[in-house]
């Protein structure tokens, strides 16, 4: 017969994430005096470790490199609970309580979960174009788009996202080319014609990129018809690859996941962080493609430990 789980081997809560949102979760988890876990991963520090500067993080007058920013809460967090393990999980068994939760072909056990690996931006995979991220290569407007102030930039993809980066960036650039391997978009109706209607904004029809230029920063962009075959290069400052993100939620069970893959909230209420099963929780981009910041991350992850200590105290009679 398996042995038992002792009480010493069950954590009040295991943060998978080693994130913003994870992070934060587990500097409020600490600070709530439950005993708690954070598996951060091998590649910890989410998205921000591609970033080199961050000037929209509160708390920063003369912005951060994204590394720096998350070393800080790693510093911060390891301050509050017992333990931060670089360790991927692999799988999470949720038929019961507690939880277990593999990482590294170990097996750990919580009273509550808080999910916050994030998403996976979704690139073109051009060798050049992986050189330059952060030289004029972005996936996020918001987050980089005031470097570009005045300056010309492409945004890569025909769906919702890229329309609302190329509006965004239609703002703060000096103009916007959007181009799209298709001569019709898959974007919402109402954001097309926002698209259409602004004068800032143009389109390239039936291409492809085939290659970014430039040796040290972004110089342009050579683009292939996808009908003729024929090649043509065009000078810009930056280009934006809107394709979409993929949430990096292969390790969980299917059924607290949406069609999309994200984890599914209770009641799909805004605000709340509960997932489908009592005692899940998400925080982040894992669940959160609306706005898909740092600032909203962290603050994902204070709600979700607070949250999972409530759901503590009310198992316990509390209030």
């Amino acid at each position: 017969m398996p042995a038992k789980t002792s009480t010493q081997d069950v954590w009040d809560c295991i943060i998978i994430g080693g994130g913003p949102a994870g992070y934060t979760a587990g500097i409020y988890a600490g600070r709530a005096a439950l005993r708690t876990l954070v598996l951060a991963g091998y590649k910890s520090g989410g998205q921000l470790m591609i970033a080199t500067d961050v000037e929209d993080y509160p708390g920063f007058p003369q912005g951060i490199k994204g590394p720096g920013l998350m070393k800080l809460m790693r510093e911060q967090v390891e301050k509050f609970v017992e333990k931060v393990i670089d360790a991927d999980v692999t799988s999470v068994d949720l038929s019961k309580r507690p939880f277990k939760v593999m990482a590294e072909k170990k097996n750990y056990f919580a009273k509550t979960i808080i999910v916050a690996t994030g998403a996976s931006a979704k690139w073109t995979g051009l060798q050049n174009e992986q050189r330059l991220i952060g030289k004029g290569v972005s996936s996020c407007a918001v987050c980089d788009g005031w470097f570009f102030k005045g300056k010309q930039v492409a945004v890569i993809g025909g769906g919702d996202t890229a329309l609302r980066e190329a509006l965004y960036l239609a703002g703060v650039t000096g103009g916007v080319t959007v181009i799209h391997r298709r001569r019709e978009l898959r974007a919402q109706e109402i954001l097309q014609k926002r698209a259409f209607a602004d004068k800032r904004i143009k389109f390239v029809w039936n291409a492809v990129v085939d290659d970014v230029l430039g040796k040290d920063k972004v110089e342009g962009l050579k683009l292939k018809d996808v009908k003729t075959g024929k090649t043509s290069e065009m000078k810009i400052d930056g280009v934006f690859v809107a394709i979409g993100h993929t949430p990096n939620t292969a390790f969980l069970p299917k059924q607290i996941l949406d069609e999309k893959g994200y984890v599914k909230i209770k009641g799909g209420i805004p605000g709340h962080t509960s997932a489908t099963i009592p005692g899940v929780f998400a925080a982040g981009d894992v669940f959160d493609y609306t706005y898909m910041q740092a600032v909203m991350a962290a603050a994902g992850g204070c709600m979700a430990a607070q949250d999972a200590h409530r759901f503590l105290e009310a198992e316990k009679g509390g209030d």
